[in-house]
């Protein structure tokens, strides 16, 4: 399993462009085969920032994500809006040896 969790802080201004982007967006990939979960959250306490969070099936399906059509209209929309900055990372997860707490 490939989970990618991180932030993008975008410039205050587009706070309304960046919701509605990342919604469509979140729409979109949670359809995809392999998309286990695909969400985006509003920081409460600081609204500018949106956090990301991915569960994938593999590294395929992560790869077929990222040519996808909707990714490609995501990536326009972003690049409309003044995103300040990103820290996006990917990490594999065992889940053979995965423990719930």
């Amino acid at each position: 399993m490939i989970v990618i969790s991180g932030f993008i802080e975008i410039n205050p201004d587009h706070i309304d462009a960046a919701r509605a982007a990342t919604l469509a967006m979140m729409r979109e990939s949670e359809k995809e085969d392999g998309c286990i979960r695909y969400r985006f959250y509003q920081d409460v306490e600081h609204a500018h920032l949106f956090h990301v969070y991915e569960e994938w099936e593999s590294g395929a399906h992560l790869k077929a994500h990222g040519e996808s059509a909707h990714m490609a209209v995501f990536r326009g929309e972003m690049g409309k809006i003044d995103v300040v900055s990103r820290d996006v990372k990917m990490i594999k997860v065992d889940p053979e040896g995965w423990k719930s707490l």
